[in-house]
């Protein structure tokens, strides 16, 4: 097989491997696909039939190597990044007035938010609040 198909079928399937959700299937595929399209380029591959072997080898190997410790680091990457409901306890300052059981904005984390009083009371600008909840953009808030 020429160099160059190898080339494209491995950016072809990792570019599949950024459109899919994350499964960590075809990276391999695709890195191991580019590695043998050098190789081939540099004459190191040798005929067709051992690039394919080259190929599914590198494939698997990788596959079976790299994979698990790939979702692991992924998953304790989610875990370091905050939660909306971190924002628990916080403290936010309204912007615009919250009247009662009205929708006012408030700002946390240089960001403006949709504020509600959960105590009923009304929030003038200004006011250091606390957040109580969080119901989805919308921040509950009762002064300090």
């Amino acid at each position: 097989m020429m160099w160059w198909l190898w080339l494209v079928a491995g950016i072809a399937l990792l570019a599949i491997e950024m459109l899919t959700p994350g499964g960590f299937f075809t990276i391999f595929f695709g890195v191991s696909a580019v590695l043998v399209g050098l190789l081939a380029r540099l004459g190191l591959a040798g005929p067709p039939w051992m690039q394919w072997v080259l190929f599914s080898v590198l494939s698997v190997v990788s596959l079976l190597l790299f994979r698990k410790p790939l979702l692991e680091w992924m998953a304790k990457r989610e875990k370091r990044h905050p939660e909306v409901d971190t924002l628990l306890g916080e403290t936010a300052v309204v912007l615009q007035d919250v009247a009662e059981g009205g929708v006012g904005k408030a700002e946390l984390r240089g960001t403006s938010w949709n504020a509600r009083s959960a105590t009923g009371a009304t929030l003038p600008t200004g006011t250091r609040c606390r957040v109580v909840r969080v119901d989805g953009l919308t921040l509950w808030l009762q002064p300090d």
